[in-house]
């Protein structure tokens, strides 16, 4: 693959958790989470995305998220569990893509917030239409996620470098 084509990064905030008597780390996902996980799956098949690589969080919650939805794709991508994406920081996020291999064209990470909005948003130099300000304004519900696009090795994507092109909240 030459790195002068584009990579996709997808960026998904898990489903709406519930909060029962057990550490953050463990909390399932609430009937909501359920519902709308599956939904956003839909919304990602529908997109014509297709994924090499999914990087996902340990918490249970994450984790619930994305088999829901990656059940609603028409081909599963090679899961990573990567602990790291747990209470992550926009720069530890970048860290972690840093060190997808450079045959991987298409990513997801699923993960938390509020390292998701911010690493969204620091990445984005450019937006296409308003879906930057849609971000900005409407922050990253549960189960919403951002598209962004970028040139170049996994390695030197940074704040500033990519585009994003699209953005999709369950309530939209």
């Amino acid at each position: 693959m030459s790195v002068a084509e584009p990579r996709r990064i997808v960026l998904f905030r898990h489903a709406k958790a519930d909060w029962p008597q057990v550490s953050d780390h463990d909390r399932p996902l609430a009937e909501r989470g359920r519902r709308d996980a599956p939904v956003a799956g839909r919304r990602l098949a529908d997109s014509g995305i297709s994924f090499d690589l999914a990087l996902c969080s340990t918490a249970a919650r994450t984790r619930e998220t994305w088999k829901l939805a990656v059940a609603e794709l028409p081909e599963r991508p090679r899961t990573v569990y990567e602990e790291r994406i747990y209470e992550a920081s926009p720069g530890e996020l970048i860290a972690v893509l840093n060190e997808t291999p450079d045959d991987v064209r298409s990513t997801v990470l699923i993960g938390h917030n509020p390292g998701v909005q911010a690493l969204t948003e620091i990445l984005a130099q450019d937006a296409e239409g308003d879906t930057l300000h849609r971000v900005q304004r409407r922050g990253f519900p549960t189960a919403s996620f951002a598209v962004l696009t970028f040139t170049g090795p996994w390695k030197s994507l940074e704040p500033g470098t990519a585009t994003l092109v699209d953005y999709w909240a369950p309530s939209e």
